[in-house]
């Protein structure tokens, strides 16, 4: 090589490592990240803090957190579009009826006890996500253990495709049984393709995404030669990783045995259903009356302490229905941390209980605002939730750095005001332990008649005494007995 050649190719390599070398310290010292703001200037560093997690992940320092609120704009409005020309598109594709078509059959659930795991809210890709992953995978492997449902939120921050290896693979992998979800407000930011890639059969995925782009009169770079790449890229992570799902044919469906039911219905960005999905759920309450009912919106009706269906009229009507119908359980993730109530629903000769599990707390950040903001009068009288205010106090005091010390004062302080504690608990994303992220273990005792559900944590169960609640443990069990909520099963045809 000429010596002028390769002068400028020495250059180019050495300016190329040292700028590298210098993002790289930057990342992890707040003195580099000053330096380099004294070098590159303001604006540019600015950029570099948005890309880069120079002090942890938070959802207010990161551009592609930021571009994701502006897909949810996006995207609002046409989820009940995008997913009602979906749901006539695998009509379709497999020319059946609605009814069966969105039944999925995990083996081994038909007369027999049987468990499955729903974890909610998982998809950081992170170290609080990751943390679950031992719990998760010792409980998995136990024979009676038949399959997992994700409730909400698979992968963060927009559900893009990209993050799935990282987001939902690899964190599942040893995970040897079925896995399905319903997607959250951040899974449809992409339109719903990530998703519909990964959980939906190959040929239900194809025809879902072909039929949003149509509703879209094709005004999308998702043609043909996409949808292929997407749906074998999936196919192949599938197998590398050893992952059974690809399973649904749709972002809702329904698991019917003589005497189970378990509904899980997608409610999008804005808590609604469109009339596709409206058809399919009344006659899937239908297929389950009688039975012990568990439903699994992508939604919460009870959150912090308060009735989040309060002013939303199409909300309000999705749980009507559902406690019309005889619902028993209804678990949705969305927020960020363990929360149960005791609804009690008018009916002939008294008042039934419907219990309400919030279980949002796999992996994303904690939801603080429940914790640390929790109202004085609730619309329930029996309620519980975890980690409690003083946990969630003590990590805070210890891990908060001093540039977010401000914020934590604030809090403590003021309550947040004018916004609300929950409005800022993306600032407090540590990925350091202790870790309170949470998952339910539902055990389906019909050798005993009832239904069990466990709350685990990082380290094994969580215990009673770790418990904020409206009562203390339950009769005759230990403070530190494991957290097991217990509700009958129904007689036959009852």
């Amino acid at each position: 090589m000429q010596a002028l050649p390769r002068r400028l190719v020495r250059g180019w390599t050495d300016a190329r490592l040292s700028f590298a070398a210098s993002l790289r310290d930057a990342r992890s010292s707040l003195s580099s990240a000053v330096g380099l703001t004294i070098r590159l200037g303001l604006p540019l560093t600015v950029l570099f803090v948005a890309v880069n997690t120079i002090w942890g992940f938070t959802w207010y320092f990161n551009t592609e957190s930021w571009a994701s609120a502006f897909y949810q704009k996006m995207a609002e409005l046409r989820v009940d579009t995008w997913r009602a020309g979906m749901v006539d598109g695998v009509l379709s594709a497999y020319g059946g009826k609605i009814d069966k078509l969105f039944r999925v059959a995990p083996p081994g659930i038909d007369d027999q006890d049987f468990s499955f795991i729903v974890i909610g809210d998982p998809g950081e890709g992170d170290a609080s996500q990751y943390a679950l992953i031992e719990r998760y995978l010792e409980i998995g492997r136990r024979d009676d253990v038949k399959f997992l449902i994700i409730a909400s939120d698979v992968i963060y921050p927009a559900g893009a495709m990209a993050d799935y290896e990282k987001n939902f693979h690899l964190p599942f992998k040893g995970f040897r049984k079925p896995i399905y979800a319903i997607p959250g407000n951040h899974d449809w930011f992409d339109a719903l393709e990530g998703f519909n890639a990964n959980f939906l059969e190959p040929q239900a995925a194809r025809a879902a995404l072909a039929a949003r782009a149509d509703t879209d009169l094709n005004l999308t770079s998702t043609g043909t030669n996409r949808i292929d790449r997407l749906v074998d890229r999936a196919q192949r992570l599938r197998e590398l990783y050893g992952i059974q799902n690809g399973l649904q044919r749709g972002p809702f469906f329904e698991i019917q045995t003589a005497d189970f039911a378990l509904i899980a219905i997608d409610t999008g960005i804005l808590r609604t259903i469109d009339d596709r999905q409206r058809a399919w759920l009344t006659d899937a309450l239908a297929r389950a009356r009688g039975k012990f009912t568990m439903v699994i919106p992508g939604h919460p009706k009870y959150a912090g302490g308060t009735d989040t269906s309060t002013g939303d009229d199409a909300f309000s009507a999705l749980f009507a229905t559902l406690e019309n119908a005889g619902v028993d359980v209804v678990m949705a993730g969305d927020t960020h941390a363990f929360e149960f109530y005791v609804q009690y629903k008018d009916v002939a000769g008294g008042a039934r209980p419907i219990y309400h599990f919030v279980n949002g707390g796999g992996g994303a950040y904690l939801s603080i605002g429940g914790a640390l903001g929790w109202p004085d009068v609730l619309p329930v009288e029996t309620w519980a939730f975890y980690p409690g205010p003083d946990a969630v106090r003590a990590k805070l005091d210890t891990e908060t750095p001093a540039w977010k010390q401000p914020v934590w004062a604030w809090i403590k302080r003021f309550g947040a005001w004018p916004v609300s504690t929950e409005t800022l608990s993306g600032i407090f994303d540590f990925n350091h332990a202790p870790f309170y992220q949470s998952f339910v273990e539902v055990r389906v005792e019909r050798s005993r008649k009832r239904v069990v559900f466990a709350l685990q944590a990082a380290n094994g169960p969580v215990r009673w005494q770790d418990l904020h609640a409206s009562f203390k443990g339950v009769a005759g069990m230990a403070p530190d007995a494991p957290v097991e909520f217990i509700v009958n099963m129904k007689a036959p045809g009852g």
